[in-house]
Parts: C-alpha cells; sequence; structure tokens
C-alpha cells in the first residue's frame, strides 16, 4: 500500500473550489500529512480533464501519481465526483489506491522536441481550408490524405479529441497509440492503431496551407510545406492515481455507455 506523508493540491483556480481545498487541507491536517508545492508523494487535482492534464504534465517524469477530483464536466480521468471528496480522498491519504502508468507521446519537429500526455494534433492553420498529409509508419508509406486534421493519441488521449474524430478508444495498459484523421477526403483513411517502436512521420504538401502543430492544446509549431514531423510514443509515462473500484472499464461505461 503505497505511502502519503506529502501532498500537493492542483486546482482549475475557480471559486467553486474553495471549499474542497479546505476539505483537503483538513484531511491532511488530520493525517500529519504535510502540504507542498514541489516533490509530492501524491498531487490531489480538483478540477475536470484539462486541469488533469496540466497536473499529469506537470508531474511527468517526477514519479508523482496524480488523483482526480471531478469538478468539470465529463471527468474521464477523475477516480471521484466532488460529492465523494472527503470518503475518497481519506481513503486515498491512507494509502487506498493503486497506480495506472500512461504512455506519452513525444515530437520532433523543426530541431525541437515536445511531450504530449494526451495528444499530438497536426491541424489545418487556415479556416475552411483542408490541408494535405503524407505519412508513414515505421519508414513505410502510407500515401496522402487531404483533410482537416491528423490526431496522434495516447491511451489517455484517446478518449478526448480523437473519440470525438471517430478514432478507436484505447485500453490503459495498450502500449500504442491511435492515429486518427479529422474529415477526410477519402474512402480510405481509416483509423489506425500503431505500437510502440513504430515512427509515425507526417509532412505538409500544400505550400498555400500552413499547418499548426498542437501538443495538448498548445501549438508548439508551424509547418510548411514538406517539413518533417515525428511523432512516437516516449519513454516517460505519465502516473495516474485510481481507487482501486474505478476501472478503465467502470470509467467507460459510466461516461459513454449511458
Amino acid at each position: 500500500m503505497p505511502s502519503v506523508s506529502r501532498v500537493a493540491i492542483v486546482t482549475h483556480g475557480r471559486a467553486d473550489v474553495t471549499d474542497a481545498t479546505d476539505v483537503v487541507e483538513r484531511l491532511a491536517r488530520e493525517r500529519g500529512i504535510e502540504l507542498v508545492e514541489d516533490s509530492p508523494d501524491l498531487a490531489v487535482v480538483l478540477g475536470g480533464d484539462g486541469t488533469m492534464l496540466r497536473a499529469l504534465t506537470r508531474f511527468l517524469g517526477a514519479g508523482v501519481p496524480v488523483i482526480g477530483v471531478n469538478y468539470g464536466r465529463v471527468g474521464f480521468l477523475a477516480s471521484m465526483g466532488k460529492e465523494d471528496l472527503e470518503a475518497g480522498l481519506g481513503r486515498a491519504f491512507d494509502g487506498e489506491f493503486e497506480v495506472v502508468e500512461l504512455p506519452t507521446l513525444e515530437v520532433d519537429v523543426g530541431g525541437e522536441r515536445h511531450a504530449a500526455v494526451n495528444d499530438v494534433v497536426a491541424h489545418s492553420g487556415v479556416l475552411g481550408r483542408m490541408v494535405e498529409l503524407r505519412w508513414s509508419i515505421a519508414g513505410e508509406d502510407m500515401g496522402t490524405v487531404p483533410c482537416d486534421a491528423l490526431i496522434a493519441s495516447t491511451p489517455s488521449g484517446s478518449t478526448a479529441y480523437n473519440l470525438s474524430g471517430g478514432g478507436p478508444v484505447l485500453v490503459w495498459g495498450l502500449d500504442a497509440m491511435a492515429v486518427t484523421f479529422v474529415a477526410p477526403h477519402s474512402l480510405h483513411a481509416r483509423p489506425l492503431v500503431v505500437p510502440r517502436n513504430r515512427e509515425l512521420a507526417v509532412s505538409n504538401l500544400r505550400a498555400d496551407v500552413e499547418v499548426a502543430l498542437i501538443a495538448d492544446g498548445h501549438q508548439v509549431a508551424a509547418i510548411g510545406p514538406e517539413e518533417p514531423v515525428r511523432i512516437r510514443l516516449a519513454n516517460a509515462v505519465s502516473l495516474l492515481a485510481t481507487l482501486p473500484e474505478m476501472t478503465f472499464f467502470r470509467r467507460y461505461r459510466d461516461t459513454f455507455a449511458s
């Protein structure tokens, strides 16, 4: 059972979590747990999936598991709703949680490397204009697809933009990424699940339409004609703390199968 002696609190910054923050502080104080900014044993998130993503990114590579209380809309990554805050975090502070290792992505473009917990998107930079993307897997040419965007997503990101774009949901535990095209002008562009050690390469063939490269919702580069982008599963994993009963399949059922 994990031992918790230092806890960090991450919130979405809105007023609706003020009382919840007080509860977290009281639960920690009752157990002699120190509240810290750096090097916690556990990070507690009060917010939605966006705040969870920010916390997972913040502690990526630091060996810090992140547990969420949903104060957002979907809350797929959260282990409990706000109505279960006190009981659920009490259990977590007592060490009653499991840690799920989730793959992340790294992308090379323009001599720089960027990390992503959820997804990397190559998107048309001009509203209403398609891009034309050439793509390959492990050095093997996969053709050219006119489309609005290409999404490369991790298992944790597969239930976000990838899902909205008709891509496959990747069960936690799969060491793979999903490649999905958004609004492809093709009858043959289908989503693909790509395992580790199979690099995805993408290039923009249109000189008149710039491509925005977006990692976890933040633009990291603009891709000019024929400029190569390389995306692969990274060595670093994000650590999601979860109450034992909050399995992937329960979350999927409660969120999407109603």
